[in-house]
Order: C-alpha cells, then structure tokens, then sequence
C-alpha cells in the first residue's frame, strides 16, 4: 500500500483567485442569511401606546395636554395683537365722526352767522340832530351816525338805547324797549302763598285796616268816587320782631288777584353810585305796566332812616336811594292802581318825609299777642298734631312771659320734635313744657341788653 501523505495545500496557478475554504452548510445559510436580507425598521410607537408601554393603562386614559406652552403664548400675542387692531380701528372710526361733527358744527354755525348778521352793539341816544342823523354816547364817546330808514322816529328819544351795527359804519338799526332790571322781574311773585287770613291768629282789626288800604280800593273803587275821597296810597306795619307783619302781607298776596312784587330794603343799596335810585324806578315802572298791582318793601328801615350830613359816599348813596323813593310814593306823576305796604320793627328810626300823610297814608301797629290771641294762635298751629287728653293750651296761654307768634309756633314745632326723639305720634304736656323752657331760654340768650331801650 502506497504510504498515505500528508494534506498539503494545493498550489494555485497564477491568476486565479483563492478558493474559499469549505464550510458547513448550515455556517453558510446563516451567513449568507445576514448578507441578502435587509436590516428591519423598528415600527414607529406613538406617544399613547408609549405611555401603556412604559406607565401602565392608568397613564393612557388621561388626556392629552393641548396646546403646549409655547403655542399659548403665541395664542396671547395674536390676542393681544388683535385687541389693538381692534382699538385702533375704532380710534379712527372716531376720528373719522369727529371731524364729520365738527365740519357740520362749523357749517351750522355759518349759517346761523348768515342768518344773525353782522354783530351789533348797544349805545345811549344823546341827540337827535335831524330825521337822519344823531348822536350817540357809546364806551364814553361820542359818534355822529345816521338812522336806519326803517328805524321808528317817534320811539327814539333822549336816553333810550338804541342798536347800532358796525359792519360798514355805524348807523342806528333799532330801539331797545324793555331795558328792565332782571332783579325786578324776580321780585314778582309768581305763585300765591299758601297763607289766608284764616291762618292768622287773632289780628282782626289790623286785618280790617290793610284790607280797607289796599283791597277795597283795587276790587271797588267806586265806593271811594262815591263818597268823594281818595283811597289811601300806602300802609306801613309795624311793632316788634315775630308779631306778623310779614305773614300779613302774605295773606294780602293770596286774597288779591292784583300782581305782587316784593323786595327788602336791603336790595335797594347798590354798590355802584346811581343803581339804587334805578332799580327803584324800575320796580315802580314794572308795577305800573303790571297794574293793578301790590308793592310790599320789607325791612324798609334799611334804606328809609332818617338823613343827616354825613361824608360817607355809602351814605349818600342810601340817601339818593330814599330821595327816589320818596319820588316815586308821592312825585308828580300820579301812580295810579299800585298800592305800597312796607314793614319794620323800628319805625322810630325812619325819616318822617317817608312815613307822612300822602305817602303812607295808614300806620298799623303789631302789638304782642294778648291771652285770647296766644291761644287762637295755639290753636292753629297745633290743628294737624296729636295731643295727649293731658295738654292744656290754655295754661301756656296765660303765661306771663311775653311770646310772640312767631315765639309759639316754635314752641309747637320743638314739642313734635320731642316726641319723635322719644318714638312717640302723640304730644303731651311734658313735651310742651320742655319746648317752652328751650325757645325761652334762646330768646333770652340771644338778645343783647340794651337792644330795645
């Protein structure tokens, strides 16, 4: 037997390619396996079923969180954004209406200028040179201008004011009629006061007086021409402070369907010199054109003392005031149907010219209340309360102290009062009692001494 040889590797000739070397089948199925197939993707998990895998079913029910935090932030921007969009819009929108209105304002307001005219101004005639030509007194200047054809000659006269236009020279266009203080169209008084004489307690006799001073002659003056006298031009009233002048004058006001102006003295002294004496004349002009009428100057001590050399000009002034007056009760134009009730507590004081026959022609005194006149006027005022069975208005009545009415219808009020403090709809004697110590004790308190000596 041949001797077997060893295993030697077989030589390869030139050019060719080693031979691999032999392996299992089942190496080479694997191998080749890895070569020819491609690598898988790994499927794409989405962020649910991420959330089973990896937190549990629990996790997976919860729902989702939208939008992130950045989208929300974009989300308020644009809102933000959108509100000035918004608001500039209407910014404009408003602009846009405004200078639409202002253009109509301006175009009204043309038109009203057209319609107006030029502006014209008002100056004093100070002469009348010929039926076309004056001079007027206007900023304290004179100026030398013609009259309007259309201008009423017979209504120009010296003093009236007159309108003058300045818009190609100055020439007189109209007379200003009704150059009336406004003060005097206030002091008119327009409604009636609620107050009669039925409201006045006691005052019988001076009621009789100012009716036949002032009544009688408006509502039947016939029965003066009859008898063949003249009807009284004024009345004053006078006495102390509370006792009923001024309600008096009130009830006048509501009886009479004569037109009623009333002022205070006080109004009648102007600051600037010469508006007094003007403002009087007015007040009698207006009465006059408002005829019949009633007059009632309260407090006429303030203006009517009695005159005496004094260097003041305020003086003065209050003394021209009172000249004017004393004019216009008693000049020398007749004043026709007005009638003048004037009231004060010191007539003492007053200038005689002023309180003289033919000017006042009836003086009515006010006394303090009397007992059967305290208790009318009790009466009176306690008419709408309800009194306890125990209140005695005849013991309040009979008091000593000197009251007025003015004093007991205090004393009424202050006792409602108390009896509301206390929760009380009924007023008894107590109430009274205390009312009564409280006003007396004010009254006293209040009074000076040596006031009325």
């Amino acid at each position: 037997m041949a001797e077997e040889q060893p295993n030697k590797p077989e030589e390869q000739p030139e050019g060719e390619e080693p031979k691999k070397e032999e392996t299992p089948e089942g190496e080479e199925n694997k191998d080749d396996k890895n070569e020819k197939k491609p690598e898988k993707k790994k499927p794409i998990v989405k962020k649910e079923n991420l959330a089973k895998l990896q937190k549990g079913v629990k996790a997976a029910s919860l729902p989702a969180i939208t939008p992130s935090a950045k989208c929300q932030l974009r989300l308020l921007k644009l809102q933000r954004v959108k509100d000035w969009l918004i608001m500039e819009e209407e910014f404009i929108q408003n602009c846009e209406t405004l200078q639409s209105r202002e253009k109509t304002e301006e175009e009204q307001t043309k038109q009203i200028d057209d319609i107006r005219g030029p502006t014209m101004s008002v100056a004093m005639l100070s002469e009348i040179i010929d039926d076309d030509h004056a001079i007027i007194s206007r900023a304290q200047q004179e100026f030398y201008v013609p009259i309007a054809s259309f201008v009423d000659r017979k209504a120009l006269t010296l003093g009236s004011s007159v309108l003058v236009q300045q818009h190609i020279g100055m020439a007189i266009v109209g007379i200003l009629d009704d150059d009336t203080n406004p003060l005097v169209n206030v002091m008119k008084v327009e409604n009636a006061p609620l107050e009669s004489y039925a409201d006045i307690g006691g005052l019988e006799e001076q009621i009789i007086e100012i009716k036949e001073a002032v009544e009688l002659p408006l509502t039947h003056p016939e029965m003066y021409d009859d008898i063949g006298i003249k009807p009284p031009k004024g009345v004053i009233l006078y006495g102390p402070p509370g006792t009923g002048k001024t309600l008096l004058a009130r009830a006048v006001a509501n009886s009479t369907s004569a037109s009623f102006l009333r002022i205070v003295g006080s109004e009648l002294i102007q600051k600037y010199l010469g508006d007094g004496p003007k403002l009087v004349r007015e007040l009698f002009k207006s009465a006059h054109e408002l005829a019949p009428s009633i007059v009632f100057i309260d407090e006429i001590d303030a203006v009517g003392t009695k005159r005496y050399d004094s260097s003041s000009s305020g003086e003065r002034e209050v003394q021209r005031t009172m000249l004017e007056l004393l004019n216009q009760l008693d000049g020398f134009d007749d004043r026709g149907d007005i009638k003048v009730i004037m009231a004060t507590n010191r007539i003492e004081t007053l200038d005689p010219a002023l309180i003289r026959p033919g000017r006042i022609d009836r003086k009515i005194e006010f006394p303090m209340p009397d007992i059967k006149t305290k208790l009318k006027i009790f009466q009176i005022h306690t008419a709408k309360m309800t009194l306890a069975k125990d209140v005695s208005l005849l013991e309040f009545a009979m008091t000593k102290e000197e009251i007025s009415g003015a004093d007991i219808k205090a004393i009424c009020s202050e006792a409602g009062m108390l009896a509301i403090r206390e929760g009380r709809m009924t007023v008894m004697q107590a109430d009274f009692l205390k009312a009564r110590e409280k006003v007396m004790y004010r009254k006293k308190e209040n009074i000076p001494e040596g006031l009325y000596i």
